[in-house]
């Protein structure tokens, strides 16, 4: 990596989407074969690191349609769940590489009376190839931590949930993509826009602190778990990410000046609560980042808007300000930015 390509990765991110969606109208007859999957049960959403908060989004998003998806990272699932997969599971494996150690290890080891569906980064990997249906992100490559991949992952995504949850046929899901993602890309770019700010902003929220927690319900976990990840291998930080509820459940004792906490609330569905606990949170006299789609906050609260985006489509927006974050702490700290220098950009062992 040159010292500019994370930076030129997290800028490029409203293209990624944009081809990503642009890819999904030459895949309808994988829609179409997708869609003759929607009656089978259980459906089993599996992925490792980034990929794997994509698939907590999703099971969030079949659920509000009254479909339970089992969600579960690739590794559990491979050493010591396989027995549980019933015949005709449909297993989604999501994996920005489709080389992942894990990935491949489940791609050998399924029955055959599953049936797997992929997303991935291009099809000329052992995952795809493997796949009774693949669905290619076509987020071009990728240097540094999550950013493009992560973001091309949502509107393939998103039309894999509409076709499962039995919506319209693959032209009108399609067209209902393309559209959500259009919206989703122009938001990503008006708060690339206010780059400098953004980024003066959270660099302010987290101060000299060494540690963060990042929290969210729904699919705004998916946001705080990419966010957290990013900010542990560009920044070196130990950032956190914990369900908003699950918060509450004991680690609230940490609140105070010393914590960094960040509240994803992208759910219009508990938004109230998520607004409450970061109310809460700044009471207690600790520095609190709210991101938002209208950027309202209490009193205290730092406040970031991404705009009103689909909830599935949210998380690649709502990322956004952690990856700035994480840029430039690398930069502050005389690092590569997103240079991995003890694991590497695909794991390839377990």
């Amino acid at each position: 990596m040159t010292v500019d390509d994370f930076h030129t990765e997290i800028i490029a991110q409203p293209a990624a989407l944009e081809r990503a969606a642009a890819a999904m109208a030459e895949q309808a007859a994988e829609l179409d074969a997708l869609r003759a999957l929607a009656a089978r049960r259980p459906i089993v959403l599996t992925g490792m690191g980034a990929s794997y908060h994509a698939c907590l989004a999703a099971a969030s998003t079949l659920g509000r349609a009254g479909v339970l998806a089992t969600t579960v990272n690739t590794a559990e699932l491979t050493h010591f769940r396989m027995r549980a997969l019933a015949p005709g599971t449909v297993v989604v494996a999501i994996s920005q590489s489709g080389r992942s150690a894990e990935l491949v290890r489940l791609s050998g080891a399924l029955d055959r009376r599953t049936r797997l569906v992929t997303i991935t980064n291009g099809l000329g990997n052992p995952l795809a190839e493997a796949a009774d249906i693949a669905f290619d992100t076509r987020a071009g490559a990728e240097h540094g931590p999550s950013t493009g991949t992560f973001a091309a992952t949502f509107p393939p995504l998103a039309a894999l949930v509409r076709t499962l949850g039995g919506e319209a046929g693959s032209g009108a899901v399609i067209e209902e993509v393309a559209s959500l993602t259009a919206t989703a890309a122009e938001q990503a770019r008006r708060v690339l826009g206010g780059e400098a700010a953004l980024t003066d902003a959270v660099s302010g929220w987290l101060g000299d602190r060494t540690g963060a927690v990042l929290v969210g319900r729904g699919t705004g976990r998916a946001a705080a778990d990419l966010g957290a990840l990013v900010l542990k291998e560009a920044a070196r930080l130990a950032a956190e990410c914990l369900d908003a509820a699950e918060f509450r459940h004991g680690p609230l004792e940490l609140a105070g000046p010393e914590l960094a906490a960040a509240v994803i609330a992208t759910e219009p569905a508990t938004r109230d609560l998520d607004l409450a606990l970061a109310a809460e949170l700044a009471v207690l006299g600790g520095p609190v980042l709210l991101v938002t789609a209208e950027g309202a906050a209490p009193y205290g609260v730092t406040p970031v808007a991404v705009g009103a985006v689909d909830p599935l489509l949210a998380p690649a927006v709502a990322a956004i300000p952690f990856q700035l974050l994480a840029w430039a702490l690398a930069v502050a700290g005389g690092r590569e930015p997103g240079r991995f220098t003890i694991g590497s950009k695909i794991t390839t062992k377990e």
